[in-house]
């Protein structure tokens, strides 16, 4: 493609793909093509419109003011496009195409992943992609369809399927409780040795509510421990082990409740405000929902329908 010259409408989209994912190799995996093939096209467009389109650093790629301003002129389009094509496929009888979905570590290794195998058969002209982690991931920008979260509230951009409801669970082994003993209020917990959710703050409280209403009493505690880490099946055989108190997402901590495994401690108190209170399914909104995607939420929904816990 020589200056001067139309520029291929694929190039085109390519360059509102890299503006989104600010990465070669993320455009590259979106788009389903080599990285070297992503710089090649771009640069054949750059020659194509006589100016620099992408401004390229040792760690990361940005748009010229050109590139974004052409960028932007042309995204809603191939956004309208994408939809409308998505929309004709949808009347051609089975659901299909490429499903990428993100979800948390515990979360989906022990319930999304052991569904995938039905839903997958029932569905074979899908194709799924299951990315698994702890970091809130930005839909648009890293390709994902959907994203399985454990929240109080989805951001209001978003389409959202409640799952089911949740809560967390104060819990410890019974055999740490025979060695230190029964708590009888939360404000003993910072005597006590607790296993922590790693996150980006140095000091950690969790808060307590008993009753309901103008009665009701909350209680904030701080607390410190031996462990901290960023996933609850850790945190739980932590717990398991005798180490300390876990605060726990009850999916985490339901198939090991009992009187010799995990025990509730001050199960009168709830906690507040820690891992949230629903399980969602969310993706960026938009006019038209793909019927994979559809049919992967209602999917989750029988997954997910007796909730966590009897």
């Amino acid at each position: 493609m020589n200056a001067g010259t139309t520029p291929v409408f694929s190039d085109l989209h390519l360059l509102t793909v890299l503006a989104e994912t600010r990465s070669y190799t993320q455009a590259a995996r979106r788009l389903g093509i080599s990285k070297a093939s992503v710089s090649g096209r771009i640069a054949e467009l750059e020659r194509a419109a006589g100016v620099p389109l992408v401004r390229r650093t040792t760690r990361s790629v940005g748009l010229t003011q050109a590139g974004q301003q052409l960028a932007d002129e042309t995204r809603a389009s191939f956004e309208r496009i994408a939809q409308s094509f998505a929309g004709i496929r949808d009347l051609a009888g089975s659901p299909r195409g490429l499903l990428r979905v993100t979800a948390p570590v515990a979360l989906g290794r022990q319930y999304v992943a052991p569904s995938l195998p039905a839903f997958l058969l029932q569905y074979p002209e899908i194709r799924l992609e299951l990315d698994l982690g702890d970091r809130l991931a930005n839909l648009p920008q890293e390709g994902f369809d959907i994203a399985i979260r454990h929240t109080q509230a989805p951001p209001e951009t978003h389409v959202a399927w409640q799952l089911c409801a949740s809560r967390s669970l104060l819990v410890a082994s019974a055999d740490y409780l025979r060695r230190h003993g029964r708590l009888s209020h939360p404000s003993e917990l910072a005597q006590r040795a607790c296993l922590l959710y790693l996150r980006d703050t140095a000091g950690q409280s969790w808060s307590f509510e008993r009753g309901t209403g103008r009665k009701a009493e909350r209680v904030v505690v701080a607390v410190d421990g031996p462990l901290r880490a960023n996933n609850s099946e850790v945190l739980r055989e932590a717990v398991l082990g005798g180490l300390g108190i876990g605060l726990l997402p009850d999916f985490s901590a339901a198939a090991h409740l009992g009187p010799r495994q995990l025990v509730q401690v001050l199960p009168e108190w709830r906690p507040l405000g820690f891992f949230g209170d629903g399980i969602y399914a969310i993706r960026p909104w938009a006019p038209q929902v793909p019927r994979a995607v559809q049919c992967f939420v209602d999917h989750l929904k029988t997954v997910f329908a007796g909730g966590f816990l009897a």
